[in-house]
């Protein structure tokens, strides 16, 4: 089976970390098409996985762009999509990654009379999205796709409530290979003291730093914790938002925290970041479509509290998995986080639960299984 994967990003955020997992099996029939350079390329080379980018200039239009913005990219589009048509051509299916990858492969679907696929793995909602783009999302892919993946419950019942078609629509969440997160603690802690973080509790967040994603709202928490709790900061603005970065810092220096608090940009060594971690905080103020971060805590044996909405409440069993707290509850936050520090046996319990029950429910080998299953059907199909 020969795969043509398409991905608007240079970057490398979760959709794309899951792409580079669904591809691996692929490496000798596929290829990854890519919107914009970075270091997203080379995550893929490093994997093997045959990928070229596509488009000579940057796609201007965001999810909270207007109709009028969205019209007057399409001619800017057209080379791109020219480009993808003749690369379909060669392949049995478009595999469209990310909301413009839905767009360009759409269209290239029906120029090359090749099948296309969606993997939906957004919140089709007004939280995250203009009008304009949940509609052309929705329209595209009820016209032309012939299968959406969906990385959750949640971001399958948004795509239907905003008038998606829930027979074309599975669920699939994203794979994991458990063994790459277990690693020797002393690693760990030789890292925490590089850091010059030994003896503190470790409050860590994965993310990029996006107001949605609530980096705030720790913020908030810890001054309600002890002195000896420190925040964590790994990622660093991705989408135009560095306004948010700059709050962010000067929040820190209001509350005087500025001794409690590590920002570390983007690291290429999340898994033992992690591992040094007491707790990991998921604080996002909207709907997750999925929490990767969630269950990749979760596999490094961290104790995880979660914003409850959206995909994470399918990830998290209160009290037995992980922690859930109302998103943007900044004193909720601080009582989990007093909680595991003061109990840190009960912590470890929950977390030693937690680990066994996602090397299970996540297995990379069995999502795979289960994507190629579907893919299948639909090359026979065509």
């Amino acid at each position: 089976m020969k795969i043509l994967f398409l991905d608007q990003s240079g970057k490398p955020g979760g959709a794309e970390l899951c792409l580079i997992d669904i591809a691996k099996p692929y490496r000798d029939s596929c290829l990854v098409g890519l919107f914009a350079d970075g270091s997203f390329r080379n995550l893929l080379e490093q994997q093997h996985i045959p990928v070229q980018v596509l488009a000579t200039e940057p796609i201007q239009v965001r999810k909270e762009s207007s109709f009028a913005q969205g019209l007057g990219s399409v001619s800017s589009l057209m080379p791109l999509i020219a480009r993808v048509v003749r690369k379909a051509r060669e392949y049995d299916l478009i595999y469209a990654n990310t909301q413009k990858a839905l767009v360009v492969g759409a269209i290239a679907s029906f120029l090359s009379r090749r099948p296309l696929v969606y993997h939906l793995h957004d919140i089709l909602s007004l939280d995250h999205f203009s009008r304009t783009n949940l509609s052309i999302a929705v329209t595209l892919a009820n016209a032309q796709a012939s299968l959406v993946i969906a990385n959750s419950k949640a971001s399958k019942m948004a795509f239907v409530k905003a008038g998606g078609r829930e027979q074309i629509t599975e669920v699939v969440y994203n794979g994991f290979e458990p063994e790459l997160y277990r690693i020797d603690q002393s690693s760990s802690s030789q890292l925490k003291q590089q850091l010059g973080l030994d003896g503190r509790f470790l409050v860590g967040h994965f993310s990029r730093l996006s107001p949605w994603k609530g980096q705030h709202i720790l913020l908030e928490a810890l001054v309600r914790c002890p002195e000896d709790v420190t925040a964590l900061f790994v990622g660093d603005a991705l989408f135009g938002e560095q306004d948010y970065v700059q709050l962010l810092h000067k929040r820190v220096a209001e509350l005087g925290i500025e001794e409690r608090v590590r920002f570390l940009g983007f690291r290429s060594d999340i898994v033992p970041l992690m591992n040094a971690c007491d707790l990991v905080a998921h604080t996002s103020t909207a709907p997750e479509p999925f929490g990767r971060v969630i269950v990749e805590a979760m596999l490094c044996g961290r104790p995880v509290v979660a914003a409850e909405a959206g995909g994470a409440i399918e990830l998290v069993e209160p009290d037995i998995t992980g922690f859930l707290i109302p998103p943007g509850d900044p004193t909720r936050l601080a009582e989990i986080i007093i909680s595991c520090r003061n109990q840190p046996l009960h912590a470890a319990t929950i977390a030693h639960q937690a680990q066994s029950q996602a090397s299970q429910c996540f297995d990379l080998t069995t999502v795979n299984q289960q994507i190629e299953k579907l893919l299948y059907r639909i090359v026979k199909g065509k």
